[in-house]
């Protein structure tokens, strides 16, 4: 794959995500965030009719250029690039339509990872979607990165193996089980699991954050990382295995540390990233420390994808009041993977 086009980096594939939602309206924040927030070039898949009518909306002024990803930088600096989808999305803010809306979300993310993975474009970024209504039109996959790890697999015949990784300013957290009830933790969790899950995190942050050699903080499960197996056997049975492996095939693992102690601002500075037991052990810290600047990344795909780190936000569309930062900081971050991404494909080709 080759996200390079005469001599400069593709522009980013934004898929517009849920149109009843907030995501027209922070697209249109995000264009005009672009010289202040120096915004690498991106290129919108979805409906410019929509667009307009929801800037217009909230009284933002924004010009749309209707084009394909190879004459998007000419534009970008002007005018919104948008690629229109098969059909148009007709919606009020807060009142999502199915199964058609639902259809064309589907086909925004499908056609931006085409995109990328043909290198028309750099990169994906995902505005937020509805997971209902992308159920009620058929969508077989719990949500975005499911399908994303499906599409890989689909257009590269090569297995794929997602990780979520929730990056903010200050903190980077991966959960190793995700959307799955608290319960069910500890039949989830194996040594290959967590073995998995930071190879993956150590390559990807070497390749796309430019870290040389990433220092990889694990959590326990259990109060005090289990205290010796007085509160549970899971951190000598699995997690302190899982972390031998990995120093073995030399990976800067650490831990098992207790997650009541491991997220103050000094234990911090001693790691490059958090592998978490479960959800709420990741995002949790992740989120109180940016609620509105996090930014969720998911790692192990033959292409970077990022996306805001909130969802629709039905009872504001529409009303001006959604913040764009999370958008614009997923957009910042998948630009600056793709400098990185880049430069490590040159010194490997040097």
């Amino acid at each position: 794959m080759n996200a390079v086009t005469s001599g400069t980096i593709a522009p980013l594939a934004v898929s517009m995500g849920e149109p009843a939602g907030i995501g027209p309206e922070i697209i249109a924040k995000a264009w005009l965030l672009r010289k202040p927030a120096n915004l690498p070039t991106f290129i919108v898949l979805g409906d410019p009719d929509l667009l307009v009518e929801r800037a217009k909306r909230i009284d933002l002024d924004i010009s749309i250029t209707v084009c394909e990803p190879e004459a998007a930088g000419s534009h970008f600096g002007e005018t919104l690039p948008v690629l229109p989808l098969s059909g148009s999305m007709v919606c009020e803010p807060g009142k999502p339509r199915t199964p058609n809306n639902g259809l064309l979300v589907i086909e925004a993310i499908t056609r931006c990872v085409e995109l990328t993975i043909a290198g028309q474009a750099s990169a994906v970024v995902t505005a937020p979607i509805n997971k209902k209504a992308l159920y009620d039109c058929g969508f077989g996959f719990p949500g975005h990165t499911e399908y994303l790890a499906a599409l890989a697999e689909k257009l590269t015949a090569k297995p794929a193996r997602s990780v979520m990784m929730l990056a903010g300013p200050e903190l980077r957290t991966i959960p190793a089980t995700v959307h799955i009830p608290l319960i069910e933790v500890t039949n989830h969790l194996s040594v290959k699991l967590i073995v998995e899950t930071a190879r993956i995190a150590d390559h990807d942050l070497k390749t796309r954050f430019g870290i040389e050699r990433p220092a990889i903080a694990i959590a326990g499960l259990n109060p005090h990382a289990g205290e010796d197996g007085a509160m549970g056997r899971e951190e000598i049975e699995t997690i302190a295995p899982a972390i031998e492996q990995l120093r073995n095939d030399g990976i800067d693992a650490r831990g098992p540390l207790p997650a009541d102690t491991m997220f103050h601002e000094r234990a911090r500075r001693g790691y490059d990233v958090a592998i978490c037991m479960y959800h709420d052990q990741a995002l949790i810290p992740a989120k109180t420390l940016a609620f509105d600047d996090a930014v969720n990344v998911t790692l192990g795909l033959p292409f970077i994808r990022t996306s805001p780190d909130h969802g629709t936000a039905f009872d504001i569309a529409g009303t001006g009041k959604a913040e764009a930062s999370s958008l614009v900081a997923a957009i910042r971050i998948a630009g600056d993977m793709v400098r990185h991404q880049e430069k490590a494909a040159a010194e490997e080709r040097a």
